[in-house]
């Protein structure tokens, strides 16, 4: 008699991810992949249904996502208005005035960190998961005639630093969709303020950094990353329509009116710039007395 699975442990030695990835791999992500494979056989639909099903799960963080862009999108005229007014050498002062608007409208610029962070669990088990997907070997889909491992469209003899001896296509996908979607969030989160220097180049690097991170991994995780970026921009452009901006502004002028109570967080923040401030202030000072001496 062959031992059983719960003998075996085969579950415990097949690496899902540590902790709360190996929990999501384990009561979500394989049991809907077990539950669409009793209805068809071709994987790449496969894929496909269980992208559109996380997407749909994360929908509402996807919203609550764009509701927060949009909120410190509306607001970039008060923005600019606090730029022209106090100048740029006054960098505290100015993110002072800044976080006290955001104060009085009910706006935290962490609010629409929060929902992506909130998705990171689920991205980074599917990470484990399709490496470690036994089903997924020998199985086609499209131009990949293996979803376990890369789907090379260019080889060559030599090895090349960081790319190796391939280009896989849907990492190209991949890549190509995620410049993309970074052009589109950062046009949607451009709020007036002034951004650090190169870090928009920085925004449009990480997509090429995993082009060389994922170009060896199975074809079946770079088409699952590729398809969950575009459902995403496709519903950040649905969003886009739905949402009405005049009322998102309408709301937020309201809650001026409105009193408000800091949350710890705001009011530990408002107390650091202030000591900021402070020293900065003193150290002008005493170089002013140095210079007069």
């Amino acid at each position: 008699e062959l031992p059983t699975d719960s003998k075996l442990k085969l579950n415990q030695i097949i690496p899902l991810g540590w902790a709360i990835f190996g929990w999501v791999n384990r009561y979500a992500i394989i049991p809907m992949f077990n539950l669409f494979s009793q209805f068809m056989s071709n994987f790449g639909l496969i894929i496909l249904l269980m992208t559109i099903a996380i997407k749909l799960v994360l929908s509402p963080l996807t919203y609550k996502s764009y509701i927060s862009s949009a909120k410190m999108r509306v607001l970039k005229p008060e923005i600019y208005e606090i730029n022209a007014r106090i100048p740029a050498e006054k960098a505290a002062e100015r993110q002072k005035a800044t976080m006290e608007l955001y104060g009085k409208v009910g706006v935290s610029p962490l609010s629409g960190c929060l929902p992506s962070l909130l998705q990171m669990p689920i991205l980074i088990a599917l990470f484990n998961f399709f490496p470690a997907s036994i089903e997924l070997r020998q199985q086609s889909f499209l131009w990949a005639t293996d979803l376990s491992t890369y789907d090379a469209i260019f080889e060559w003899k030599n090895h090349i630093p960081l790319i190796g001896t391939h280009i896989s296509l849907f990492c190209i996908l991949m890549t190509i969709t995620n410049i993309i979607y970074t052009k589109f969030n950062m046009e949607m989160t451009n709020t007036g303020q002034q951004q650090m220097p190169g870090m928009k180049w920085m925004m449009y690097l990480m997509p090429l950094i995993f082009l060389f991170m994922l170009n060896d991994y199975p074809s079946g995780l770079t088409y699952y990353y590729f398809l969950s970026l575009l459902i995403t921009i496709l519903l950040t452009i649905a969003f886009r329509y739905i949402i009405n901006e005049e009322k998102v502004l309408a709301k937020l002028e309201a809650n001026k009116a409105k009193p408000k109570k800091k949350s710890g967080f705001m009011a530990r923040l408002a107390e650091a710039q202030r000591i900021q401030q402070q020293q900065l202030n003193e150290r002008n000072k005493s170089n002013s007395t140095k210079k007069k001496r």
